[in-house]
């Protein structure tokens, strides 16, 4: 069945209508009214306010609605906008995590660092059971079709999915392009002995893959974002106390893109992800004189020669603060990174000239993971 749903929008009237109003003795039909906010919701797509200004539709599903089996339903609308478009996700600070175990493995994260659950609302597979440990979260669940879980999913078989999750953006992401009072570098990561920075990076497996792994190794991770002229929640700027994290520089993709929190199984919302430009790295760089390393593949034509990540490499620089930049997959390394950083390489017997860029960048995580 179809659901109603809220959109926190003031309904506008033609001029007529506002002076007819103003005429108590003159009654307007209710029918037209009725049929004025039926049309009002029905161009959903094309709605950008809400009533206090803020530029922001603010969806919110009624908790009455248990059932969704329309793929044409106003909520699912909002859900595709969310999964495909990431200026949408920024302006709603809002993702969907779909599949059972990263839902679970960021559920889990959140209960253990005692930090306030992110999720909204869980889709469930009609007839399917609560997912085991998320039986006690008290958020909306509402059942869904097959036809609503494939198209929300991306996946042929419906089956293979039992779960969805609409969930905000974490404390732990900080825009410092949109936040411009944020310029306390102190603040941003709750440490810096190990911060991953990435350059370029454009594949969302690779980025996801990178963020897993960061999350492994237990680096902080730093991201210049391509294009995201966004408005950030103001809780969102807040940084996790507990790890270490990722700064990303411009010309990466979303961290939150559909295929990079595939890859990331849920890494992107437990470990702190700062999104900036070579400004804010240098300031970060600067703050605690950090050591800038970068990987590259060994190959001549270069501006100078790279060191070898060696055992006694990895020993040279066990306490010291490092950031280690990683490029794009096609480009490499931006000239900036590479004139600004120690360029490093993976030593290799074989005759490639590099490695992709996730492999690369788990051994450099690996090898220089911090030290206990």
């Amino acid at each position: 069945m179809l659901c109603s749903y809220k959109l926190w929008v003031q309904a506008s009237y033609p001029p007529h209508l506002k002076l007819l109003n103003q005429n108590s003795n003159i009654p307007i039909p209710k029918a037209k009214t009725q049929f004025q906010r039926k049309s009002l919701d029905s161009r959903f797509d094309d709605i950008d306010d809400d009533a206090d200004g803020s530029g922001l539709r603010k969806f919110a599903l009624p908790s009455h609605v248990k059932s969704i089996t329309s793929t044409s339903n106003p909520f699912v609308k909002h859900c595709l906008k969310l999964k495909n478009s990431s200026s949408y996700r920024h302006s709603h600070a809002s993702a969907l995590v779909v599949g059972t175990t990263p839902i679970r493995e960021i559920y889990r994260y959140k209960e253990s660092s005692q930090e306030k659950t992110v999720i909204d609302c869980l889709l469930l597979l009609e007839n399917a059971e609560i997912p085991e440990g998320l039986d006690t979260h008290s958020c909306h669940v509402v059942q869904i079709g097959s036809m609503v879980m494939k198209k929300l999913s991306g996946v042929q078989s419906a089956e293979s999915i039992e779960a969805i999750a609409l969930m905000r953006f974490p404390t732990s992401f900080l825009n410092l392009t949109v936040d411009q009072n944020k310029s306390d570098s102190q603040s941003w990561f709750p440490s810096t002995h190990r911060i991953l920075v990435l350059d370029g990076i454009q594949d969302p497996g690779n980025l996801g893959t990178l963020i897993r792994s960061a999350m492994a190794f237990q680096w902080l991770v730093f991201i210049v974002l391509k294009c995201l002229h966004s408005i950030i929640a103001p809780d969102s700027v807040l940084v996790n106390t507990q790890q270490d994290g990722i700064f990303l520089l411009p010309g990466c993709c979303d961290p939150f893109n559909e295929k990079a929190l595939r890859a990331s199984r849920g890494a992107s919302f437990q470990l702190p992800i700062v999104s900036g430009s070579w400004y804010h790295l240098q300031t970060l760089k600067d703050t605690f004189n950090m050591k800038m390393l970068a990987g590259h593949p060994d190959i001549d034509g270069k501006l100078k020669k790279p060191f070898s990540l060696s055992q006694e490499f990895v020993h040279s620089v066990a306490h010291v603060p490092s950031c280690l930049v990683l490029g794009s997959e096609g480009r490499g390394l931006s000239e900036k990174s590479q004139l600004k950083c120690e360029l490093v390489s993976i030593p290799m017997t074989g005759k490639f000239e590099s490695l992709n860029v996730s492999v690369a960048g788990g051994i450099f995580l690996y090898m220089l993971q911090p030290k206990n």
